[in-house]
Order: C-alpha cells, then sequence, then structure tokens
C-alpha cells in the first residue's frame, strides 16, 4: 500500500533591493540641477558681493576727499592781513596729464596749523636773519627745535606800498635764556620748492619788512594724479606713490605728498566771488577758475564748490543688462567743466559734492587775546 504524500510548493524567491538604471538616471539629473543651481546662486551672490565691496569702498574714498578738501578750503587765509587775501587761494583748471579726464587743482595758504604771529624788529641779510621784540619766544609754548624746519612769510608792514612776501624757512632759533635778543635764521632765498599762490615774491627792500609781521605759513594743494606717473616726481620720494598707480587724489603739504583718496575719476571746483566789482558786494555766481583774474578778483572769492567723482577698480560683474544710453552710471558723467564719457566701461560710479565758505579770511586771534 503506498503512502499518500503531500506537494508543498516551493516558497518563493525574495526579490534583490535596488534601483533601476532609469531610476538612477532620473535622480542624477535632479541632483544635477539642484548642484546647478546652487552654484548659479552662489557665483551671482558673489559677484553682486564683489560689486558692493567695491562701490562702498569708492563711496569711502570719495567722503574722505571730500572732508579734507572742504575742511582746509575754508581754513584758507587765516591769519593773513587783508590785503593779502588773493594769496590765499589759487586754482588751475582743467589741467591736462595725458588722460581724457582733466581734472582741477586748488592751493590754498594760511596760518592754519600752529598760531604763530610776531612783529619784525629788524631784518638783514636779505631776509635770512630778523630779530623780534624781548620775550616774543616766551608767548608760545613751541620749543627750539619745533620752529627749526618751519615754513614762514616775512609780510611788510602795513604803510608799505609793497606787496610782496618772503617765504622763508627757518633753519636756527636765537635767544638768550632770560628772554633776549631773540632772532631766527633762516635758509637763503625762497623756501625750497615752495610755490605760494598769488604769485608772491620776495621783491620788498629789507627795510620794507621792519614792523612787518612773521608767521607760520602751511601751503595745500590738492590734485589728482590721473596716470600714476606725473611728469616731474619720483615714485617712493617725499610720500608719492607713482608706479603706474592712477586715480590717487594728493594733498600737498610744504612738499610733502599725502595720498588721501584712491580710485579717484575726477576732482573739479568751481569759485564763486563778486569777480565783476558790484559795489554792493554781491557774489556773481560758481564759475571755473580764470587765469585771468585780477588780485582784487581774486581776493573777493567767498564761496568754493567742490566735486569728487570716485570710479570703482573693476568692472561691474553682476550686471547682466546692458547700461541705458542716457545718463548712465558706467561711464564719466559731465561736472563743471568737465565733459561726460561716451561710451560705458561698466565700472560704476559715485559722486559727491559739496560748498565750502571761505570763513577764515582776516581770522585775528593768534596772540592778540581777542576773538
Amino acid at each position: 500500500m503506498s503512502r499518500l504524500r503531500l506537494a508543498i510548493p516551493p516558497a518563493p524567491r525574495r526579490r534583490q533591493a535596488g534601483f533601476t538604471i532609469i531610476e538612477v538616471l532620473i535622480a542624477s539629473l535632479i541632483m544635477a540641477a539642484v548642484v546647478i543651481g546652487a552654484l548659479s546662486i552662489y557665483v551671482k551672490t558673489n559677484k553682486t558681493a564683489s560689486d558692493q565691496q567695491q562701490y562702498v569702498q569708492i563711496q569711502q574714498d570719495v567722503r574722505a576727499a571730500i572732508y579734507y578738501v572742504s575742511r582746509d578750503v575754508r581754513m584758507a587765509g587765516a591769519g593773513l592781513p587783508s590785503n593779502y587775501f588773493q594769496a590765499a587761494i589759487q586754482g588751475t583748471d582743467n589741467e591736462d596729464q595725458g588722460g581724457t579726464v582733466k581734472p582741477d587743482r586748488i592751493q590754498i595758504m594760511g596760518n592754519m596749523e600752529a598760531p604763530f604771529s610776531l612783529t619784525i624788529q629788524s631784518c638783514n641779510g636779505s631776509g635770512t636773519k630778523i630779530t623780534l621784540a624781548d620775550h616774543s619766544f616766551e608767548q608760545y609754548p613751541y620749543p627750539d627745535s619745533y620752529y627749526v624746519g618751519q615754513i614762514c612769510l616775512l609780510l611788510p608792514k602795513s604803510s608799505s606800498t609793497c606787496t610782496g612776501a618772503a617765504v622763508r624757512q627757518i633753519t636756527g632759533v636765537i635767544h638768550n635764556s632770560g628772554g633776549t635778543n631773540e632772532a631766527f635764521q633762516f635758509s637763503h632765498g625762497q623756501a625750497k620748492d615752495i610755490n605760494p599762490p598769488g604769485g608772491l615774491k620776495d621783491v620788498c627792500a629789507d627795510t620794507e619788512y621792519v614792523g612787518g609781521t612773521v608767521l607760520f605759513a602751511d601751503f595745500y594743494e590738492y590734485w589728482l594724479d590721473v596716470t600714476g606717473n606725473y611728469t616731474g616726481l619720483t615714485a617712493g620720494t617725499n610720500g608719492y606713490i607713482g608706479g603706474g598707480t592712477a586715480g590717487v587724489l594728493y594733498q600737498t603739504h610744504d612738499n610733502t605728498y599725502s595720498p588721501i583718496a584712491m580710485n579717484i575719476e575726477d576732482f573739479q571746483v568751481q569759485y564763486d566771488g563778486n569777480f565783476d566789482g558790484d559795489s554792493s558786494g554781491t557774489l556773481d555766481g560758481f564759475t571755473d577758475w580764470n587765469s585771468s583774474w585780477t588780485a582784487t578778483q581774486i581776493a573777493s572769492i567767498r564761496r568754493v564748490r567742490i566735486w569728487v567723482v570716485g570710479k570703482t577698480p573693476s568692472r561691474f560683474t553682476s550686471i547682466s543688462a546692458a547700461p541705458q544710453s542716457s545718463g548712465s552710471i558706467y561711464r564719466h558723467p559731465a561736472i563743471a567743466n568737465s565733459a561726460a564719457g561716451t561710451t560705458d566701461d561698466w565700472c560704476k560710479r559715485f559722486v559727491l559734492e559739496t560748498t565750502s565758505n571761505i570763513r577764515n579770511l582776516s581770522l585775528g586771534i593768534y596772540n592778540t587775546g581777542v576773538r
């Protein structure tokens, strides 16, 4: 008798885990799209951040330039007698340095940094030695070493018909310990490389300076180095950068060059005074410097308008569309009598303009006790 056997079906095979090739391709495409999108956002953000960093930098440079120039312009003529106001300020219009932009210059003079004004008792040796009243030095806190090297103006007495002024550099101080026999010694001739505004020249006889004034004189000049290789200056000498570093606004003080702002494209100045000689003294409005102005016209200047144009050192890379053809900020703007650029270079500009009132002409608070 045979046995009955039950047929037991085999256990089903378990499907192995994994992805099909189509699933892998789809996932890869999705991942690639995400990565490309992230990289695109990163590149765009990085370009925008870099551009904005450039723009912030030129804003800081332009603001610094405006601050220094306007501050010193307000001090033009401080401590000068009224008959020397024509020597307080002088300009140069559209200096041609070989570039398409022709910047202005402005030079100012006054007793600005260190109060000092004394009466001359005697003058001899073509202005190389002047004597002062006893105890003159005791009126000021400066030690003897401070005077040496200072640039001074020797102004003739008020009754003199001579309008010249001697620009001298102090080489020595003479006085007794008791404050007597006080005198200055000077270098012979005009102070080296100092060219004061107003065409001041040492044309007065020594006798004309007796009863006149000796005062410290500060000569400031603001000018823009367009090319970075200014003719006549040597890179690394007296503070001049040079070496092709263009767009630097300099402050020249007594023949020392101080770079006060980088990334400057243009520097323009205009002047407001009673140029027509109207007896009412009404100012005639702003105009560019005129080399034919008389001393009287220059002395009438009371306001100075200043423009500074900053330019990013590199072109903006975050701009995708072409700039508009009119009023574009990607070309040099028209300011004062400086013409606008004709083509876009994709570098962004920042412009500031300010007006300074020359409020310190005939400022006579030094050593008088009267404000």
